[in-house]
């Protein structure tokens, strides 16, 4: 099994990167490979609804110069995803956010249905709530299986070096990393019971 893991921080190695690794730890216990992939130090282009990527045969965005469509293209054979990002001004960081709304937008929701998905923030205050609120936002509207813990995926720390001295904030961490993995293998235990039926999409706009 696999797991892809987004690191939504400008900082390669710090609170963040640290909270995904306390999950991955815990996932490589029960023989799960993980990837960690960087993007939150490289400009990322927000969606400028041009509805390109719903016209393509195989979904992507039409921006190609940053990581949105690598990270399209790894979930497509990947059992679980982890969305890490630290906490700006109580939400998701800015580019964080621009790249999901690209992520989940441009490489179509029915790539996504009934993956794993783990969302956790990570900041030296307050606002985690909110942020982590966001990110399962997101997993919602593509239909994916999300991951809790003991409480909400949130861990505090204004450095790497801070946030392992976060006890809870660890312990709860550990807890999404064994519990994603469980999840994950009961939903490939279970692949031999019928998905669910899918009624067609119906969508309706407030103004007719």
């Amino acid at each position: 099994m696999k797991v892809l893991a987004i690191n939504g921080s400008p900082h390669a190695k710090g609170s963040t990167f640290t909270a995904i690794n306390f999950v991955a730890d815990e996932l490589k216990k029960e023989n799960v490979e993980v990837e960690i992939v960087h993007i939150g130090a490289k400009p990322i282009q927000g969606c400028t609804a041009c509805r390109s990527c719903l016209k393509m045969d195989d979904p992507r965005c039409i921006f190609a110069d940053d990581a949105v469509n690598e990270c399209i293209e790894k979930s497509k054979s990947v059992d679980g995803i982890i969305f890490g990002t630290p906490v700006y001004f109580a939400g998701i960081a800015g580019s964080m956010k621009c790249f999901l709304d690209r992520f989940f937008y441009a490489g179509g929701r029915d790539r996504m249905q009934y993956k794993v998905g783990l969302g956790l923030v990570a900041l030296r205050r307050s606002g985690g709530v909110t942020a982590f609120q966001q990110l399962n936002i997101f997993m919602e509207f593509a239909n994916m299986m999300i991951v809790g813990s003991q409480y909400w995926n949130v861990i505090h720390g204004m450095s790497a070096e801070e946030v392992v001295r976060d006890e809870e904030g660890a312990q709860i961490m550990r807890t999404a990393g064994k519990n994603m993995a469980w999840l994950m293998k009961s939903v490939a235990a279970g692949k031999h019971i019928s998905l669910p039926e899918k009624e067609p999409r119906t969508a309706t706009n407030f103004i007719r």
